[in-house]
């Protein structure tokens, strides 16, 4: 028996199939229709979250963390290739595959790490959105924090005009993101040859345990819970035959948008290490460890204006972006784990309210240095959340009762547990540390 039950209601089902596919079109125009849901996977990858880690990275150890980065971002490629293909082949999410294949404690056990993920997730955005608008405006960040609740407006107005809406308005803020760290990295002038070194593996990031707490970080703000779900979920958008025929097409396509995607979200997050270490690494700034230092000395480090501004505006495009997709995951894990619907504005408040209530006290009592603290150990907590999407991810695309004829070949499926193992084995490691710590 594959499932231990069956499916109870499409994932999304108020935008599922609703993405027209031509039929008998060529390549690209094909391709065309699959563009998108790659897109807002890639938001995860390029969150606030990234940010704080990646400039740590860079200004403590200069280019050294790159092939972390990269390792992250070929991990993220495989993870989202397994998800996309289970919703597509199994047409369950990831959650609704958890409920239906889990007794009902293990179930709920994996709803509510995904709930602590979801909501780690959130804190980020929210910190990241306070942030940048104290950066852009001068507002306090527990005023910027408020505000940040506002948005559960614009993502209702938004899932009102559609979900291809939805995708537009991503896509237009990555662009807007790629566009502002094009222009710093020019104006950083990084030396080329050292980032090609960077992306060379070396054995100091695991013998290093500063360096490996970093890399722990950026792992867990690159390869994220929350994308798993939401990816094996937005797929299902596509009028694609569901058919094998269809299904193999639709996988095909969609792991083509899916690994450009992340190739981009490569390219952002290896450009905000990179100009950390241009800017502050190697003018000894090393110290530099948060958002709001960065943005005080890009301007006067490297000497032209608007380094800072265009920062503060992508951090801003980024929290925006990442608000957009973990509210769609919000959404995806309470109704598939538990089958049970709220009210779209309920969902999104219920979420914030539960990342604004920390983030606000930290910033009354701590100020800026807390929750730039707040922000990095946010990621930690998603590192460790990450092994329970991985597994059941990687169990399920392996079984061949539940995937046919789309069951993982033997070369992934050794390849996917492989890379399974090496996340528990890391996050096993950071809660050693942490604890002993």
């Amino acid at each position: 028996m594959a499932w231990r039950q069956e499916i109870f209601t499409q994932s999304l089902p108020e935008v599922h199939s609703s993405v027209h596919v031509p039929t008998s079109a060529g390549f690209f125009r094909t391709l065309k229709a699959y563009l998108g849901p790659g897109l807002m996977v890639a938001v995860g990858y390029m969150d606030p979250g990234n940010w704080a880690t990646d400039i740590a990275g860079g200004a403590q150890f200069g280019y050294k963390l790159l092939s972390v980065v990269m390792i992250s971002n070929l991990f993220a490629i495989l993870l989202q290739h397994l998800s996309l293909k289970l919703g597509i082949a199994t047409e369950r999410d990831l959650a609704q595959a958890c409920r239906d294949h889990y007794s009902r404690p293990v179930g709920l056990g994996l709803w509510v790490l995904a709930e602590i993920a979801i909501a780690a997730t959130d804190l980020a955005e929210v910190i990241g959105s306070a942030i940048a608008l104290n950066l852009l405006f001068g507002m306090p960040l527990a005023v910027g924090i408020s505000v940040t609740a506002v948005d559960v407006l614009l993502l209702l107005w938004l899932q009102n005009k559609g979900f291809h809406m939805i995708e537009i308005i991503v896509a237009g803020l990555i662009f807007m993101i790629l566009a502002c760290f094009a222009y710093e990295l020019i104006v950083s002038k990084p030396e080329v040859s050292a980032i090609f070194g960077g992306l060379i593996p070396r054995a100091e990031v695991v013998t290093n345990p500063k360096m490996l707490y970093i890399a722990i970080g950026i792992l867990g703000a690159t390869v994220m819970p929350h994308n798993l779900y939401l990816h094996s979920s937005i797929v299902q958008t596509r009028d694609y035959p569901r058919t094998e025929v269809g299904k193999t097409q639709a996988i095909k396509f969609a792991t083509i948008d899916s690994s450009v995607s992340l190739l981009l979200a490569f390219f952002i997050n290896a450009a905000i290490l990179i100009l950390a270490a241009a800017a502050f690494h190697f003018s000894g700034n090393q110290q530099v460890a948060d958002i709001t230092d960065a943005h005080r000395l890009l301007d006067p480090l490297l000497g032209v204006q608007l380094a800072s501004t265009i920062f503060a505006v992508a951090l801003l495009a980024s929290g925006q972006n990442s608000t957009l997709t973990g509210t769609l995951a919000g959404q995806i894990v309470m109704e598939g784990f538990l089958n049970l619907r709220l009210k779209p504005w309920v969902r999104r408040l219920i979420t914030r309210l539960i990342a604004i209530v920390p983030a606000l006290i930290v910033a009354i009592i701590y100020g800026e240095k807390g929750t730039t603290e707040l922000l990095v150990l946010s990621q930690v907590i998603l590192s460790l959340q990450l092994s329970f999407a991985v597994v059941p991810l990687v169990q399920f695309t392996s079984d061949r009762l539940k995937m046919g004829r789309f069951v993982n070949p033997g070369w992934v499926r050794y390849l996917s547990w492989a890379v399974a193992g090496l996340i528990i084995g890391l996050n096993v490691y950071l809660l050693v540390e942490t604890v002993l710590g």
